[in-house]
């Protein structure tokens, strides 16, 4: 399974003196990155992930969202899922998820409290409850600005835990946890495609040029 956005007018003098009015500042422009979720060289659905820097601040807001609806046989899935991470400083503040699928609504959350994050995952089959002290610097869904060059982990949102990170013989970045694989491939730093392994068929997530 698959386990899932100035204008100043007035006087220069006025612009000059100290505690002056001015507008909003410009809101800067997202990186977007677009896919498209393949099973058994079918589109089944789309994956696009967003970076968002939150103006005059060293913010940022991180989404990724998927929808897919697979029919194969006897296997139906049905799950749209959002990611949404605030980071601050390349420090994770907030991490939530939502999944809404045919098997019902689940969700995880991981928040900064001062000294620790506390992490709560209520998904499909999977409940987990932890803290966490060490800063949590590198997620899933930084995988998809660039490659994870000197990252030897990096946290699963949906999971509250890890994954292992490491280069396979072919190339390839792999990510491990709990006996599953996904391979990410990289092509001048670009994320490309996504394998994500699964016992029924294999999901094949591919950017969208």
């Amino acid at each position: 399974m698959l386990r899932l956005r100035l204008g100043l007018l007035g006087w220069a003098g006025l612009l000059a003196a100290p505690g002056s009015a001015q507008g909003p500042a410009a809101k800067p422009a997202p990186e977007t990155r677009r896919y498209a979720i393949e099973v058994a060289g079918l589109r089944v659905g789309t994956m696009t992930a967003t970076r968002q820097p939150q103006a005059g601040t060293t913010d940022a807001v991180l989404t990724l969202t998927s929808d897919v609806q697979v029919s194969i046989l006897f296997y139906n899935l049905t799950i749209y899922y959002q990611v949404v991470n605030r980071v601050r400083n390349g420090r994770l503040l907030l991490s939530t998820v939502e999944a809404h699928t045919n098997q019902g609504n689940f969700s995880s959350r991981t928040e900064w409290k001062t000294d620790h994050y506390d992490i709560v995952a209520d998904q499909y089959k999977h409940h987990y409850r932890a803290t966490e002290t060490r800063p949590i610097t590198y997620t899933v869904t930084d995988m998809f600005f660039g490659e994870p060059r000197n990252q030897a982990r990096a946290f699963a949102e949906y999971f509250g835990d890890y994954f292992t990170l490491g280069r396979t013989a072919t190339g390839p970045y792999a990510a491990r946890r709990a006996g599953r694989e996904d391979e990410y491939q990289y092509s001048g730093g670009r994320l490309v495609t996504i394998i994500k392994k699964n016992p029924v068929k294999n999901f094949v997530i591919r950017w969208l040029p």
